[in-house]
C-alpha cells in the first residue's frame, strides 16, 4: 500500500496557476470574429434564422387563410340554412292559405246546401 503524500501549498498554487494558464491559452486559441470561418458560421446562422422566420410567417398566413375559408364556409352554410327555412315557411304559408280556402269553400258549400233546402 502506498503512503499518501500530502501536497504542499506551493504545489497547490502551481497547479492552480497551470490550470489558469491552460484556460487562458484555450480562450486565446479560439477564432476571432474577423476570422472567415466564424464569419461564414454567423452568416449561416443568420440565413437559418431568416428561413425559420419565413416559414413561421408562411404558417401564420396559411392558418389565417384557412380560418377565413372556414368562416366563409360557415357563413355560406348559415345563409343556405336561412334560405331553406324561408322557403319552408313560404311553402307552409301557401299550404295554410290553400287549406283556409278549401275550408271556406266547404263552408260556403254547406251554407249554399242549407239555403237550397230551405227554399
Amino acid at each position: 500500500m502506498s503512503v499518501f503524500k500530502e501536497k504542499t501549498f506551493s504545489d497547490r498554487l502551481s497547479t492552480a496557476n497551470a490550470a489558469k494558464r491552460a484556460m487562458l491559452e484555450k480562450f486565446r486559441a479560439q477564432p476571432k470574429l474577423n476570422d472567415p470561418a466564424v464569419q461564414e458560421r454567423l452568416a449561416a446562422q443568420v440565413a437559418l434564422a431568416q428561413a425559420r422566420e419565413a416559414r413561421v410567417a408562411e404558417r401564420k398566413a396559411q392558418k389565417e387563410a384557412d380560418r377565413i375559408a372556414r368562416e366563409a364556409e360557415l357563413k355560406r352554410l348559415e345563409e343556405e340554412r336561412i334560405a331553406a327555412e324561408k322557403e319552408a315557411r313560404r311553402v307552409e304559408g301557401e299550404q295554410a292559405l290553400a287549406m283556409l280556402a278549401e275550408q271556406k269553400a266547404a263552408r260556403d258549400a254547406r251554407y249554399a246546401a242549407r239555403k237550397a233546402r230551405k227554399r
